[in-house]
């Protein structure tokens, strides 16, 4: 069922046994292109043109009404509604523990203190297509919302009704977005970054995508600020002997059913547990519901990955720097420690990635396709910049003005070194 790699008793390098596919973006990198300039050169005129193409929608108007959004949310089913309000509670209260202080430091009569300041404008983007994700919207509207962020603008595709999914708009609703927008994709970002008659252009843009949402938002970089390229979603699972197969089976099936170009790995020195998951993965897949889009995941990125020990186990996972690392071994606490790279991690049987993608209160837009190495989960920093307000007086500037020259001097930069000895010479 799932690809094996064994590496047992070899030395190898782990760069290269788990080395991921290189893709080719050529042809998407100038369809982008081409969508982002006609939407500069033709603002919401190119959006309806756009959304009738890819979503065959026709759209009168692309901004969501504030009736549109209590009509979904009476629409809604109760218990729905209830499970996500505990799910924005939840990520509010996690959100709110991220506020951090502003810094004051003083030195040699140097006094900085540090402003932290919302963006004035953030844009989120919830995709639509093979699923749909309230969820999503809870996760990048509560955040911004928490930075202080004084308007945040939604775009998510329409339906075939010209409206998102009901559900999509009822999170929106109970998030505070402040405007929801019903375009999707490539148009959506260079609205959102450039701005059109109905959209005013952001500071921020943020939330996952397909693999064209990702280039438009790597193209629109410097003009507006980003998150990251979140792609497909990925799972490792570290298991032993002691593992319960069928909930590791499970798990894998969860992360899977997003559909291609994600990863569900197992990482383990038990090999009959790799055997068990199979099975339990081979007969949860009778049954389930998005079987094809499972199937597809698990062809390219479903992997056993056979070691020696857990030490190479925790090796093998920090090299895959996944979105999701579940730690469902005996002692799991005990290898928490050793991770060095993953997007979040899930201690024990009964903490599965799922509950991160809805109820736990972390964000799930999460790093993917090892970006992990260098990134975190989208933040209330994501939102925010911080600011260092400066202040000597003219006795601080005598303490450590002469340091200043002697290194502008040293520079070249004449000018500069001018800037202190004009304030000193004007004693």
């Amino acid at each position: 069922m799932l690809t094996r790699l064994d590496l047992r008793g070899l030395d190898v390098d782990l760069s290269v046994a788990l080395a991921r596919a290189a893709e080719s973006g050529l042809a998407l990198t100038s369809t982008v292109t081409e969508l982002i300039a006609h939407v500069r050169a033709h603002g919401d005129r190119a959006l309806v043109e756009l959304t009738a193409r890819f979503d065959r929608v026709d759209l009168d108007d692309v901004r969501v009404h504030a009736d549109e959004l209590q009509t979904a949310y009476d629409a809604c089913d109760p218990d729905l509604l209830v499970a996500l309000e505990v799910a924005r509670d939840q990520i509010l209260a996690y959100h709110e523990a991220q506020r951090e202080p502003e810094a004051h430091h003083e030195r040699m009569g140097v006094h900085i203190r540090e402003m932290i300041l919302p963006v004035d404008r953030a844009g989120v983007y919830v995709p639509g297509g093979l699923a749909t994700y309230p969820s999503t919207v809870l996760m990048t509207v509560i955040p911004a919302k928490v930075a202080g962020v004084p308007s945040v603008a939604l775009c998510t595709p329409p339906g075939p009704d010209g409206l998102p999914p009901i559900v999509t708009l009822a999170a929106a609703k109970i998030a505070g977005a402040d405007e929801v927008y019903r375009v999707g994709g490539v148009q959506a970002i260079a609205a959102m970054a450039y701005g059109t008659d109905s959209i005013s252009p952001v500071d921020v843009i943020v939330g996952p995508g397909n693999a064209y949402v990702n280039e438009a938002k790597r193209q629109v970089i410097g003009d507006v600020g980003i998150d990251a390229l979140a792609g497909p979603s990925e799972l490792v699972v570290v298991a032993d002997a002691t593992t319960n197969p069928r909930l590791v089976a499970a798990d894998l099936l969860a992360q899977a059913e997003h559909g291609p170009g994600g990863q569900a790995i197992v990482v383990t020195w038990h090999e009959p547990t790799a055997d068990q998951i199979d099975d339990e993965l081979a007969a949860l897949l009778t049954h389930a519901p998005r079987r094809a889009e499972a199937e597809s995941t698990l062809r390219t990125g479903g992997r056993t990955v056979l070691v020696d020990t857990p030490a190479m186990a925790m090796a093998v996972a920090n090299e895959i720097a996944p979105e999701h690392l579940q730690l469902m071994c005996d002692e799991p606490e005990a290898l928490v420690s050793a991770v060095r790279h993953a997007g979040a991690v899930f201690v024990g049987p009964w903490s599965p990635a799922v509950i991160g993608d809805y109820v736990a209160g972390t964000n799930h837009v999460l790093p993917t396709g090892g970006a992990a190495r260098y990134q975190s989960a989208l933040r209330v920093a994501d939102f925010q910049k911080h600011v260092h307000v400066v202040t000597l007086d003219r006795a601080a500037l005598d303490r450590v003005g002469p340091f200043a020259t002697t290194i502008a001097d040293a520079e070249g930069l004449d000018a500069h070194a001018q800037s202190i000895r004009i304030r000193e010479a004007g004693r």
